[in-house]
């Protein structure tokens, strides 16, 4: 029997259990749990990095079923200590109000943004590679950061195919238009959706983010141009090859950027339309209707996109599922082990953390340079979404006080989130496609921790400075 058999059998043995649970099931006593309980989420951060340098052969053959196993990690002992209720409860919970919804949001994206070809050769020099990092970016906070990248990587990869050096402009992608450049706006990162939906103005990062984010992306892009021209010197400053019948600049499959409107506009309205219906409730989990009506309108979308953009336009873009899948198998065990560790910091000073939590306030008062640090870093190994809303609900969790008196609370917890999702892979799921791509089409990048040493070594002494001079 395989493991998704086995997944499925746990499923199957523990529902009948469960077929009249009350709405409301025991969620996990965060306050309870010790330290112990991360374990299998730091194994699964190990495996992620570890493993492919290790044991590539194997990693890449059973990477789905490592990522299960991690996630039976922590439901496994929550089962025998905490009885069949309160795990049940917490799967289903996991998988119906985060994953799937965040998969959904991913493939629609992906398959959206895989419609559309930017025909023509462009040159990998370093103005043009800039220019690709910069519109990027600037579209990221109206997009997302999973479409911008979606949209721009393979352009970029496409542009620099004859080039030697090109890792570094992958990792500046991540960088730049898979993070920082969703700052501006609810639609550019997770975090700052949440935040919208707990009362934050739509446009309140866009005026208070807007400093920070434009220092930060020009520093990256001259530093990136910097960089990109040694490479390219050091290379004899090549062209690429002049190919028979080349075609015109231009775009391909444009009808899909209508969709990405369309994409745009169903996320927007699972956060402003309201419904009177009654939630639905499956096991104590409420999955709200506007939600429903989101995925279900993202998935018609993705349908659309893949019955009207054609297969050649696909096949050109280097169009195909494996990206997706691995983020989708890569995830499904990070969601399930990470519940414990989101459940010890939303204890605050009751949970194993506590003295982490203690660190965001001094005197009474908020200490805004811990928070953007203690919000960033953990975002960076956590998931950044359920992390902002962690420290948002620390810092009193009213949206008119943050956006007011706290506005520097605010910006701080804004600004953690979004920048550090930068710092690691797993940092934001974006960071994880555009990996996932640039090795698909053949271009070996830096392991986990190899990464980590781009980011430690550019991003966090710009982090440093400018949470000085802002905090």
């Amino acid at each position: 029997m395989n493991f998704s058999r086995w997944f499925l059998l746990a499923v199957f043995l523990l529902s009948p259990r469960l077929a009249f649970a009350a709405v409301g099931a025991p969620a996990i006593p965060g306050a309870e749990l010790s330290w112990l309980w991360a374990v299998p989420f730091a194994c699964m951060l190990l495996s992620i990095a570890i493993m492919p340098l290790a044991t590539p052969h194997l990693w890449h053959r059973h990477f789905g079923k490592i990522s299960l196993f991690w996630g039976f990690g922590f439901l496994v002992p929550c089962l025998f200590i905490y009885g069949p209720s309160v795990a049940f409860y917490e799967l289903l919970h996991t998988l119906l109000l985060e994953y799937v919804p965040f998969v959904v949001l991913l493939f629609s994206l992906f398959t959206v943004a895989g419609g559309v070809r930017l025909k023509g050769t462009l040159a990998g020099t370093p103005a043009v590679n800039t220019g690709i990092l910069a519109a990027g970016t600037l579209l990221a906070s109206w997009m997302g950061t999973t479409g911008a990248a979606m949209l721009f990587i393979r352009p970029l990869l496409r542009a620099n195919k004859h080039r030697k050096y090109k890792v570094h402009s992958v990792i500046f992608f991540i960088f730049l238009v898979a993070n920082i450049g969703g700052s501006l706006s609810p639609l550019g990162d997770p975090p700052l959706f949440l935040g919208f939906l707990k009362g934050v103005h739509f446009f309140w990062t866009t005026t208070h983010l807007f400093p920070m984010s434009a220092s930060l992306s020009v520093a990256l892009l001259v530093l990136y141009f910097i960089l990109d021209s040694r490479y390219f010197a050091k290379e004899g400053r090549p062209r690429p090859p002049e190919a028979e019948g080349e075609e015109k600049l231009g775009l391909e499959g444009k009808l899909n950027l209508l969709l990405f409107v369309g994409v745009v506009l169903a996320v927007l309205m699972s956060g402003t339309w309201k419904p009177e219906m009654e939630p639905l409730h499956v096991y104590g989990s409420q999955l709200e209707w506007q939600n429903i009506a989101r995925d279900v309108i993202l998935l018609a979308i993705a349908g659309l996109s893949l019955k009207l953009t054609s297969r050649e336009c696909r096949e050109k873009n280097g169009f195909s599922w494996w990206p997706i899948q691995e983020v989708s198998k890569l995830f499904l065990g990070i969601f399930l082990s990470i519940i414990p560790v989101i459940a010890i910091l939303k204890a605050g000073t009751n949970g194993a953390l506590a003295p982490l939590i203690h660190l965001v306030s001094k005197d009474g008062q908020p200490a805004n340079l811990m928070y953007f640090w203690l919000t960033g870093v953990l975002s960076a190994f956590l998931d950044n979404a359920p992390t902002y809303l962690v420290f948002f609900n620390i810092a009193g969790g009213d949206a008119v006080q943050l956006m007011g008196p706290l506005s520097q609370t605010l910006l701080a917890i804004s600004a953690g989130a979004v920048f550090m999702g930068a710092a690691t892979y797993i940092g934001n799921a974006p960071n994880f496609m555009v990996r996932a791509i640039a090795e698909e089409q053949g271009l070996p990048m830096p392991s986990f921790f190899g990464y980590m040493l781009w980011s430690l070594g550019i991003l966090f002494p710009l982090f440093l400075i400018i949470s000085l001079l802002v905090f």
